[in-house]
């Protein structure tokens, strides 16, 4: 017979308390009643403490279950849908492999057995995706100087193709426990990328107050003043709690920084280079500095996280992810030469590097670092075409030697202060063309923000016949004129604009771009590409 938990304490109560009451009736029982009440008591108290934790402890077993169901059958169903993918991830072997929350967690944080609720998210935003093949997991912290969070966002969301943001997954773990600057952290992310907050390509949680121990009198060790070793304690249980979080969501685990910025096409490199590893692997790298772009499969995530937790009082991360290496592969009776060749085997780099650090200010308050990955190399910050000969001019200011022949010639990107309504950018031809289609992109990857807003693309026809009909009497195509005879055949939207060009227009003689309204920031024109029947 199965008891409810509410059945279950009402049993107990009932079973203590009912030789009690007929123990007060007994003649000559009163003088050692209250000592046997009292004893009772406590004994009651002690069961219904017992009887609660229990029935928590089954709660979240069942809740645990319950997501390694969901998670398997999510996975089954991104395989199925993901078949046509032409440089496919290899398949991993999921059979019999639950991913469990870490059942040790306890013996290595033993306050959560007061706060067993501490190591649940509060998810902030999310639409709960999961069945990805590749999760990117983002800490980030309260800096005093500068933040560089929604940066870093741009940069590795510039680009992206729709098929590359239905299989990804990138979560922000806000680690801090202030409410009103997690929240503020949240707005700020859902303010400046509104579609894939709602689309579920981003996530964002913080770990409740109930998670972190007390970190107030840790040991120093090699060195260390005080408030390092207490912030690199922190990032050792932050990484964790990110961890256990995104194991379950996805195939692989791509551990990222907040002030980084990353190459084109950085997700086609790294599902090429996962795919033609022919032997087992625990670490691929895409960045040699600190735990930059390193890859992990997620049914590695918690042995990983669970010596993290051992000594995470211990070592900063990059440390001891070198020491589970060390304790996998290495043979104490054989020499460093042989270990480290042995560890190689399971951590792979690639190169060239993936990503570049460029935080100035550290997370650790004070602390200034020039850090940079050299084998990042220049990440190229425009993309080059072969456009028809044309003049190019421009009423925005330019800034420096990023000059708008620059970009049109495919040599660097045009770049300008703050336009302004009114400004415009503009292509002569030479010869007038035929225009098949267009791309004018704005942003780059390391100023992702400085785009091009309200502006629309304007052609002017080569026929003056056709211009004046459209002055005299409006435009007999699909597309609204303007007054001095172009017709607007596109606009700008989140930075790029493109498209086809109908060929009725005949050749074409000049491409506008105008502005209708002020610019709060600056302006880049990173690619230009006006493809024509010729070239």
């Amino acid at each position: 017979m199965r008891l409810r938990a509410g059945q279950l304490l009402t049993a107990l109560c009932l079973g203590a308390v009912f030789p009690l009451l007929w123990y007060a009736a007994w003649p000559g029982s009163q003088g050692n009643y209250f000592d046997m009440y009292q004893s009772k008591f406590l004994e009651v108290q002690q069961r219904l403490l017992y009887v609660e934790k229990e029935y928590k402890k089954r709660s979240h077993e069942l809740s645990d279950a319950l997501d390694g169901i969901k998670w398997i059958l999510a996975k089954r169903m991104q395989l199925t849908i993901n078949q046509t993918d032409d440089l496919k991830w290899k398949e991993l072997n999921l059979t019999g492999k639950l991913p469990v929350r870490l059942t040790n967690m306890h013996y290595y944080l033993p306050h959560l057995q007061k706060y067993e609720d501490g190591i649940f998210p509060n998810v902030i935003l999310g639409q709960q995706r999961s069945g990805v093949s590749l999760v990117m997991g983002i800490p980030t912290v309260k800096r005093q100087k500068q933040d560089y969070l929604i940066n870093t966002l741009h940069s590795l969301l510039y680009d992206l193709s729709e098929e590359q943001q239905n299989d990804c997954l990138i979560i922000i773990l806000v680690a801090e426990v202030n409410a009103e600057y997690v929240n503020s952290v949240a707005e700020s992310v859902k303010s400046s990328f509104p579609k894939e907050v709602q689309s579920g390509i981003l996530e964002v949680i913080s770990p409740p107050a109930s998670y972190y121990p007390d970190l107030s009198n840790l040991k120093k060790t090699f060195g260390d003043s005080e408030d390092r070793v207490r912030w690199r304690t922190k990032q050792n249980l932050d990484y964790s709690f990110l961890m256990l979080y995104a194991q379950p969501k996805g195939t692989f685990y791509l551990q990222l920084e907040d002030d980084i910025v990353a190459k084109r096409d950085y997700i086609q490199s790294i599902k090429a280079f996962a795919s033609e590893q022919s032997q087992e692997w625990m670490i691929l790298e895409f960045s040699q500095l600190g735990f930059i772009g390193k890859l992990f499969k997620s049914e590695d995530l918690p042995l990983i996280v669970e010596f993290f937790l051992m000594f995470y009082k211990d070592k900063p991360v990059d440390w001891l992810i070198d020491h589970i290496l060390w304790v996998k592969v290495c043979n104490p009776e054989k020499d460093a030469v042989n270990c480290e060749k042995e560890k190689a085997k399971l951590r792979i780099r690639a190169k060239p590097s993936l990503f570049q650090h460029v935080g100035i200010h550290s997370s650790l308050p004070g602390k200034i670092q020039n850090l940079k990955d050299k084998d990042f190399g220049v990440n190229v910050l425009h993309k080059a075409h072969n456009n028809p000969p044309a003049i190019v001019n421009t009423s925005m200011k330019i800034y420096q030697q990023y000059t708008l022949e620059k970009v049109y010639k495919g040599k660097d990107c045009f770049w300008a202060s703050a336009p302004v309504a009114g400004d415009y950018i503009h292509f002569t031809f030479l010869n007038p063309v035929k225009v098949e289609k267009y791309i004018f992109r704005s942003g780059n990857m390391e100023h992702p923000g400085d785009k091009l807003f309200n502006t629309t693309v304007e052609v002017l026809p080569a026929d003056e016949m056709l211009r004046k009909e459209l002055v005299d009497n409006g435009s007999k195509f699909n597309y609204p004129a303007t007054r001095d005879g172009y017709l607007k055949i596109g606009a700008f939207a989140d930075g790029i604009a493109a498209g086809r060009v109908n060929q009725s227009i005949g050749k074409i003689e000049a491409i506008r771009l105008s502005v209708h309204s002020d610019s709060p920031v600056w302006a880049i024109l990173s690619e230009v590409l006006i493809k024509t029947s010729e070239n």
